[in-house]
């Protein structure tokens, strides 16, 4: 755990922010790389916790990737040209992968691992054995893939042999296999299906059982799908289809900047200040970058580019009541905005957060009534007043909140909007390694403080 970090009270934020590389877009394309057909250089990838982990794997599992000695966010991927071979890693003598807390390589490789040849271990922190697996390890079972639960049933770490370590390696054919996914836990389980559903011998259906969350990241993995030669027939979100197909290396690859990262600052330009973040724009494949709409909504003066970004405040910001099932991580960013509304933040059909890094919902409730904000929240919904008189009576008094952040990196970056209300301390802000390890360096470079006695 690092040092706390105190931040002094900011008047407002001002300056231009060039954004890392998307986790989600670095994560999946690293797996693609190393699956397909050829060679491809990406460009921008994220450098962070969650990145190392996947990148770690992919050479334990035998992927050559080199990193440009000139810039480390430059790598290029020999793919294999299908699924991993590692006959030598046997039940006895499992390859083990430590994953960390990264659900964007855990996911993922679990499903590439389930096809492939060898016995593979996967393992990670604590906190990743609190996350559920069970709805994708259902799914890959269906395949005829032999995973085994090596702690509590339905979550990491997993024991699992590849299809082509097996009787359950299937030769090709033209009958369809149709399997049924859940998909009002993550996400994730559907993208990981995808992104290796081209790998099998026979044409895949995917039927989402009730709703889908989080859609827009699965749409982001169908469009990355493309660039990598891989046609997805997506049926509304209710179900999609693969035939057999090669995964091809598109040799150049730039990886956008991170939509969810871009969040914060946008937020903090719309309470005081005026911001741009580059990366990101008009034509981008995240659906984070539609959190600008909202913070138009609240009251926010807003510009779309093709390549950025920008928000500049606005005398008022209004409170909102709304759904953000299709953006739960740029979600938590309304949270601590309730301090600068007119009324309320309502946020709902958030369910997915009990399941991140940490519980957020019980984790964002326990740090706003730090403030002196009314918190009221269910099972899929948080609401946070900051219009309350222990709110106005704990600022006046000069109390200086320290912020828990639960080893969860959205905590850390979300609560650091709060110093432009009142001087704050966070605790362990290196959290933020996992997907965002400049950010409180950017946030000082753009933050105006006020003058302290």
């Amino acid at each position: 755990m690092s040092a706390a970090l105190t931040l002094g009270k900011i008047n407002a934020l001002h300056g231009q922010v060039q954004l890392v590389g998307s986790k989600s877009l670095t994560n999946r394309a690293l797996l693609l790389s190393a699956l397909s057909a050829g060679t491809t250089t990406l460009h921008n990838i994220l450098r962070s916790d969650d990145s190392k982990v996947m990148l770690a794997a992919l050479e334990k599992l035998g992927v050559k990737v080199q990193v440009d000695p000139q810039e480390d966010t430059t790598v290029t991927v020999t793919g294999l040209g299908g699924t991993f071979q590692v006959p030598a890693a046997t039940h006895e003598q499992p390859l083990e992968l430590f994953l960390g807390n990264a659900g964007t390589a855990m996911r993922p490789l679990c499903a590439a691992l389930a096809l492939s040849t060898g016995c593979f271990k996967l393992t990670g922190e604590p906190r990743m054995y609190e996350r559920p697996i069970g709805v994708l390890v259902d799914a890959l079972r269906a395949l005829g893939a032999e995973i085994e639960y090596l702690g509590q049933e339905g979550y990491p770490p997993l024991l699992i042999t590849g299809l082509g370590s097996t009787s359950g390696a299937t030769t090709a054919t033209s009958a369809a296999r149709n399997i049924e996914v859940l998909g009002n836990t993550s996400s994730q389980f559907i993208s990981a299906l995808l992104m290796v559903g081209a790998l099998l011998p026979y044409p895949l259906i995917i039927k989402v059982k009730g709703e889908l969350i989080s859609k827009p990241y699965v749409k982001l993995t169908c469009e990355l799908l493309q660039r990598f030669g891989v046609e997805v027939v997506n049926h509304d979100f209710a179900s999609f289809a693969l035939q057999p197909q090669t995964i091809k290396a598109p040799q150049q690859y730039l990886v956008e900047g991170d939509a969810s990262g871009a969040t914060y600052f946008l937020a903090g330009a719309a309470i005081a200040g005026e911001i741009t973040v580059y990366g990101v724009g008009q034509n981008s494949i995240q659906g984070d970058t539609k959190f600008i709409e909202i913070l138009g909504r609240m009251g926010a003066y807003t510009e779309i580019g093709p390549n950025y970004l920008r928000v500049k405040a606005a005398p008022q910001l209004h409170g909102l009541t709304i759904d953000m099932n299709d953006m739960p991580d740029a979600a938590m960013t309304l949270v601590p905005m309730a301090l600068f509304t007119d009324s309320p933040m309502t946020i709902t059909n958030i369910a997915s957060w009990r399941v991140k890094e940490t519980d957020r919902i019980a984790a964002m409730a326990t740090e706003m009534r730090k403030l002196g904000c009314a918190v009221t929240t269910g099972d899929d919904f948080i609401t946070v007043d900051g219009n309350t008189a222990e709110c106005a009576e704990r600022k006046a008094r000069g109390e200086v909140p320290v912020f828990a952040t639960y080893n969860d990196h959205r905590m850390a970056m979300c609560m650091a909007l709060t110093a432009l209300d009142r001087k704050i301390t966070i605790n362990d802000p290196d959290c933020c390694r996992k997907t965002f390890p400049q950010f409180f360096t950017l946030w000082q470079e753009v933050a105006q403080f006020a003058n302290e006695a």
